[in-house]
């Protein structure tokens, strides 16, 4: 009577459970999985970001010599496009697996691949900004004394900014969403999660882990749109 009495009072705790993801329920929606794992959302998330900043940064970092390289020396513009290209078509299921034979199962792996990822639109966007300098300002600013490296940054990549930046605008919302594909090496960020939550069927798992990739996206790229906007203010004056 006593065991009968317990199994009753079990599955009435069970049907008042409010939660929406139990062995009962499985939701997409479930804000009591928000607040029950938010410590477990906000450090897949700190990963996440951090991850993608350090990987566009020393894509932009590689980027911008090898795109003035292939803008002073047009016999190796081709190869040096056809590299960047190159690397984004290797899988990053091939990829990764590569460079754990150099830098082991760590975060310096997926930041590695997914910078050489980075290049072929960061590479192509840069060259694209600084061939669009008008000859005449190049001859006037050279007529004035310029030498070649003052050329370059005071009057080239001022004037090829806004392309550079859209460029890194993209570059940066694509690695997003490859920053997932790192939880081959569980280093993933929210990519741990939606793997986890895939393979347990545990919908609101993915379903949080996806609006929090999607939410990520849509802030790093509204901050560099403010940033572009704050560095090129004679594109507002023209505007106007």
């Amino acid at each position: 009577m006593t065991v009968l009495g317990q199994a009753g009072t079990a599955v009435a705790a069970a049907a008042d459970d409010p939660s929406c993801y139990s062995r009962f329920t499985n939701n997409w929606v479930c804000v009591s999985y928000w607040q029950d794992r938010s410590s477990d959302l906000i450090d897949a998330t700190q990963e996440h970001l951090q991850i993608t900043v350090v990987s566009v940064l020393l894509g932009l970092v590689i980027a911008l010599p090898m795109a003035v390289i292939a803008r002073r020396f047009a016999r190796l513009k081709a190869g040096i496009l056809g590299l960047s290209t190159a690397l984004y078509t290797i899988p990053s299921l091939a990829l990764f697996p590569i460079l754990v034979v150099f830098t082991g199962i760590t975060m310096t792996t997926v930041i590695i691949g997914l910078a050489l990822y980075s290049l072929t639109i960061l590479v192509r966007n840069t060259l694209t900004g600084l061939e669009a300098v008008p000859d005449d300002v190049r001859e006037s600013a050279t007529g004035l004394g310029y030498g070649s490296t003052r050329l370059l940054l005071k009057i080239e990549f001022p004037l090829a900014l806004p392309v550079i930046m859209a460029g890194l605008r993209v570059a940066t919302v694509s690695t997003v969403a490859l920053t997932t594909v790192g939880a081959i090496v569980s280093y993933g960020g929210l990519g741990e999660l939606l793997l986890d939550g895939v393979n347990n069927d545990f919908k609101a798992e993915i379903f949080a882990a996806s609006v929090l990739c999607v939410a990520l996206a849509f802030t790093l790229d509204v901050l560099l749109l403010a940033l572009q906007w704050l560095m090129t203010p004679w594109t507002r004056a023209r505007g106007a």
